[in-house]
């Protein structure tokens, strides 16, 4: 006994650190994704910015010529082009030039070099030694307000003229449509994924929660109902008892009553046992006509008044399956099949061979469920919202623990039916 708590307690351990694990791997390498992606935006902002600085380098010396040309002056060899900051240059053109004629030639420059982004230029006065403001040029709106910028003065210069571009940080941004946008769907992912974390660990919590607690409660009834039946079982012995018709009856209700509980009880415990470590099948050759009718016979014993017919077509069909929980299976199924009908409960159970593989039905003339419920009703304590739910005592784990034994043996379970044309519940199994 304290062997297996220690192992139990060992093993989830063990399942909580994979999971730790999986989670930081997981965060680790999107956070990684993430940092790597920023650092390229980065770059590649960097290059945009190099990439704009000679643009603008190239088309204002093309400025320079343009005036040179229009004062019939030769271009001169040193280089008049004197970037400041990033979004300021002043150019010394050394010779007087007419400032009309210097903002035809920077926008017709500027468009030809396809920068088509805000600028403001300032020329210097030498005769009143200031800065006079030019104008502003927008190629994307009119009737533009000046800025409050003030354009410097610069040492040693007479004739020359200043540029700025306000917009540059936000038009290199454009240009990184791409990158920006790949960036905000990794902090998406980042955040999809962290929230995702939170909400299963969150889930895993409550559902040890939920064990813990149907475990504890399941555990704390079974002792009261073993006493129980002990004492009615001493009860039936005594001959008062069973010599009285209504205390032998009375007796009676309440062993049967306390046996279906402490069935029920039985199998919480085993479901709850089954998620924590799987299922322990024993494997052998199993014939399935003889075992469904072995498992009829008993049904019909409990329910004389239901009809079950058995179509096979070869009595040695044989399966690999474990004998206990396929009988446990085929019992759930006729009996669920005869607790949800209103009428005398019919049940056709058709087995087919086909390549490969065998099909098997169970087909019924119950309440049925509805077509979108079907996907649910394997759920574990899934009750379908009938008035039947209500007159029939359960847990809502017989279908969880059908499905949960076809997938330990690899078996396709499928529900198929509608509201009040009945259930049909087919599996697919693998030939030997």
């Amino acid at each position: 006994m304290t062997r297996n708590f220690f192992g139990n307690i060992r093993l989830a351990f063990m399942r909580i650190n994979k999971l730790n694990v999986v989670i930081a791997l997981g965060l680790v390498a999107i956070i990684g994704i993430l940092v790597v992606q920023l650092l390229w935006t980065k770059e590649a902002f960097n290059a945009e910015g190099k990439k704009f600085s000679q643009k603008v380098h190239i088309t204002l010396l093309r400025v320079v010529d343009q005036l040179y040309k229009y004062n019939n002056n030769e271009f001169p060899l040193k280089n008049p082009i004197n970037k400041i900051s990033n979004d300021y240059y002043i150019v010394n053109v050394n010779n007087d030039f007419d400032a009309n004629v210097l903002e035809y030639c920077l926008k017709n420059e500027f468009e030809k070099a396809n920068l088509l982004t805000d600028f403001e230029y300032a020329i210097y006065k030498c005769e009143s030694d200031e800065m006079v403001y030019g104008n502003y040029i927008s190629f994307s709106e009119k009737n533009i307000k000046p800025s409050t910028f003030h354009f410097p003065k610069q040492k040693n210069l007479v004739y020359y003229f200043a540029i700025r571009f306000p917009h540059e940080r936000g038009y290199l941004l454009s240009s990184l449509k791409f990158w920006l946008v790949l960036s905000l769907i990794l902090v998406v992912i980042l955040l999809i994924y962290v929230y995702s974390i939170f909400t299963i660990i969150q889930q895993k919590k409550y559902s040890e929660l939920q064990r813990d607690f149907i475990n504890n409660m399941t555990h704390e009834f079974k002792t009261p109902l073993s006493s129980i039946l002990i004492a009615s079982n001493y009860l039936a012995k005594q001959e008062k008892i069973s010599s009285d018709e209504k205390l032998s009856k009375y007796n009676s209700i309440i062993i049967d009553q306390s046996s279906k509980l402490n069935a029920h009880i039985e199998k919480i415990l085993d479901i709850a046992r089954s998620d924590n470590a799987p299922l322990a099948l024993n494997k052998e050759k199993v014939k399935l006509l003889p075992l469904l009718n072995n498992v009829a016979d008993n049904i019909r014993l409990k329910h004389p008044e239901a009809s079950i017919h058995i179509e096979g077509s070869n009595d040695d069909i044989a399966v690999l399956a474990d004998e206990f929980h396929l009988t446990n299976v085929v019992y759930n199924l006729l009996d669920n099949s005869i607790k949800y009908c209103e009428d005398q409960p019919r049940i056709e159970i058709v087995l087919q061979e086909t390549d490969g593989a065998y099909r098997l039905y169970f087909c019924d003339n119950g309440i049925g469920v509805n077509r979108k419920d079907l996907a649910l009703i394997f759920d574990k304590f899934y009750r379908g919202a009938n008035k039947k739910s209500k007159e029939v005592t359960g847990f809502g784990l017989g279908l969880y623990y059908v499905k949960k034994v076809s997938q330990l043996h690899n078996w396709k379970v499928e529900a198929s039916g509608d509201t009040g044309k009945g259930l049909t519940i087919s599996f697919l199994i693998p030939n030997l």
